[in-house]
């Protein structure tokens, strides 16, 4: 097979490393628990739940729906091996730490747990050389002119 933009980070036989499974299931798993907070938030909104100012509310639904949209939007890119996913995961796994931590030591344990150690697993996965190999494709495959 002839190298280039569309085979580059192949592997042999044109086979994923399971490195990209695992990093894009725990990243769209991550969206689909985002999609799930904006429809509860949805749901309270419309039941009439207290709130402070009702456009900061519709707000913050909007960022979840926007960084639920992202993240599949990763993981699927991932997935079919674009470059600039590694980076957007990253960042995501970062943000996922940065409540998993204070979640667990305040006393939720389970819930700390469930968003560490798939974020840590994803960072381990992320820096593979067969990961980075494979998610090295550019996004444009035709020449500007």
């Amino acid at each position: 097979m002839p190298e280039g933009p569309i085979t580059q980070g192949l592997e042999s036989g044109g086979k994923k490393p399971p490195g990209i499974l695992v990093i894009s299931i725990v990243v769209v798993l991550e969206a689909l628990a985002l999609l799930g907070a904006a429809a509860w938030y949805a749901f309270e909104l419309l039941t009439g739940a207290p709130v402070l100012t009702f456009w900061g509310a519709v707000f913050t639904l909007g960022l979840l729906l926007a960084f639920s949209a992202w993240l599949f939007a990763v993981g699927h890119f991932l997935f079919r091996g674009y470059r600039w996913t590694r980076a957007a995961a990253l960042v995501a796994q970062l943000f996922v730490l940065t409540i998993g931590f204070p979640t667990m030591t305040g006393g939720l344990v389970l819930p700390g747990l469930a968003m560490i150690l798939p974020a840590l697993a994803a960072i381990v996965f992320l820096f593979q050389k067969r990961v980075i190999a494979y998610a090295s494709r550019a996004g444009g495959t035709q020449g500007a002119l």
